[in-house]
């Protein structure tokens, strides 16, 4: 089926150097199944229109997962987050204070991609995901079940090229889904997913960064890891920053509860 594609900041893609910010391939809408997952909509034309920048979800009332990659650009531009199942236009949005990892870019094993914006007022009505608890995938690894385990990915981003091949095409359209992954790797900071459809795998791509991979199927609320970058032509594997490691743990620590 062919899927809508996102319009994406130029600067975004410099950024994180093309494969950085991804988006949902191979998808389905979202509808209402994850509510908690929403997006950073950004004016990064300056034309006063608010469009698709990054993925997040919530994790409390107040406190939006990313990606830091997605939020070293928001202190020059105008932005807000929304959670909104269809972004065109948006309708609810919500302001606050994007805070970037400290630690962001400073290691090859582990360069701390992973931020918070910490909204001015609560959200309501939407229950925020789960955190998963120390080294859940490391346990998972060692007994066997992580291999075998499916991960369902969120966001608004770009979506597969209807036919050829190369980077995905993109449209000012974007609207919230989910597509299943199955594992690759397990690093110290990230956990690798196929997305390949030659192996009946789905994916993300560009506008899906900071982004949630939910640890079992659709209607799973429990986070492994967000989003942070991948192959080109989101064909392949899809990275993710982890986030049961003690980095990770740590960091969201002074925003949140970790179980």
């Amino acid at each position: 089926m062919r899927i809508k594609l996102v319009a994406l900041a130029a600067a975004a893609i410099l950024a994180v150097v093309a494969p950085g910010a991804n988006a949902i391939t191979y998808g389905k809408p979202d509808g209402t199944l994850h509510p908690n997952v929403g997006s950073i909509v950004a004016d990064y034309r300056g034309d006063g229109v608010l469009r698709q920048y990054c993925s997040g979800t919530l994790i409390s009332a107040t406190v939006f997962l990313t990606a830091s990659h997605c939020t070293v650009g928001l202190d020059d531009i105008d932005w807000a987050v929304t959670f909104d199942t269809d972004l065109t236009p948006p309708n609810e949005l919500h302001t606050g204070t994007a805070h970037t990892n400290p630690n962001y870019g400073g290691g090859f094993s582990d360069n701390g991609d992973i931020a918070v914006i910490v909204f001015d007022d609560a959200v309501t009505g939407i229950d925020p995901a789960r955190l998963p608890q120390a080294r859940l995938l490391s346990e998972m690894r060692a007994d066997g079940t992580l291999q075998t385990s499916k991960f369902t990915n969120v966001g608004y981003g770009a979506g597969e090229r209807s036919t050829g091949g190369g980077p995905p095409e993109f449209e000012d359209e974007p609207f919230r889904q989910y597509s299943f992954s199955s594992f690759n790797a397990l690093n110290k900071a990230w956990l690798r997913l196929s997305q390949n459809p030659a192996t009946g795998d789905a994916g993300t791509c560009y506008g899906d960064s900071g982004g949630p991979q939910f640890l079992g199927g659709k209607n799973s609320n429990l986070l492994a890891s967000i989003t942070v970058t991948g192959d080109v032509p989101c064909r392949a594997t899809n990275v993710t920053y982890r986030l049961d490691t003690r980095s990770a743990r740590a960091f969201l620590a002074d925003f949140v509860p970790v179980p």
